[in-house]
């Protein structure tokens, strides 16, 4: 049997600089001081021990709490969770959805500033995004269907801005579904790795992955396949 990893307490996780970072700016203003102080350091349990392996104690010591004070102001832990993984949703789509992005004409010049922002702010936010992408399983059904919806959002801005620049000439006729779920996974990935404290900052890491995904549509890169390359075909129906 594997050997079970260990948890790690409140004290371990105020201290590890791998869990560093901008997710306490995240939260609603409409929440007070200490509702804004469980959810940080919610995210830090949840990602270091994963939602299940977290206890309300847990999460309360982080911000130096009885266990029962989580209560007075999150009636579970599940709303906790949903509180991270919503709002998390909300503010990656809102923040590729900038009245200066949505302004850009030219359709290359539109997802290279979309694909930067995304990255960018997934790097900056990465502990609250791990979180976001992989304890999903923790939500209700109810709870779960709300962010599948915004999930759906997502990948539809991101298809429209490929789809946009196929149409135009801008980029080769690929297969919009496909080179789309790549360039998202390029900007969530991230999270599993990235650390502040590393050699890219967020808008370095946005500039190179926004390269790489301008790369997956160029014209250029298809130039010895014939019009449109292998993926030609189911890119006009993407």
């Amino acid at each position: 049997m594997a050997r079970r990893q260990a948890r790690f307490t409140a004290q371990d996780l105020a201290d590890d600089p791998r869990l560093r970072d901008h997710s306490p700016d995240l939260w609603r203003e409409q929440l007070g001081d200490v509702q804004r102080r469980l959810l940080t350091s919610a995210v830090r349990c949840f990602a270091a021990n994963g939602y299940h392996a977290t206890t309300t104690r847990d999460i309360a010591e982080g911000v130096g709490l009885s266990p029962a004070a989580l209560y007075v102001h999150f009636p579970s832990k599940e709303l906790v969770l949903n509180e991270i993984i919503r709002v998390g949703h909300e503010r990656a789509l809102a923040c590729v959805q900038e009245p200066s992005i949505l302004a850009v004409e030219d359709s290359a010049d539109r997802l290279r500033a979309i694909i930067a922002a995304y990255t960018a702010w997934h790097a900056r936010h990465h502990v609250v995004a791990r979180v976001c992408q992989m304890e999903l399983a923790g939500l209700t059904a109810e709870h779960y269907d709300e962010v599948l919806e915004l999930r759906h959002r997502t990948n539809e801005f991101f298809r429209d801005a490929v789809v946009r620049g196929v149409a135009d000439g801008s980029f080769a006729r690929v297969d919009v579904k496909r080179v789309t779920r790549a360039m998202l996974s390029l900007s969530i990935d991230l999270v599993r790795w990235y650390r502040l404290d590393g050699d890219d900052s967020p808008e370095q890491l946005g500039e190179f992955y926004a390269d790489l995904a301008l790369r997956l549509v160029s014209p250029d890169r298809f130039a010895l396949g014939g019009e449109g390359g292998a993926g030609a075909g189911p890119a006009a129906r993407g």
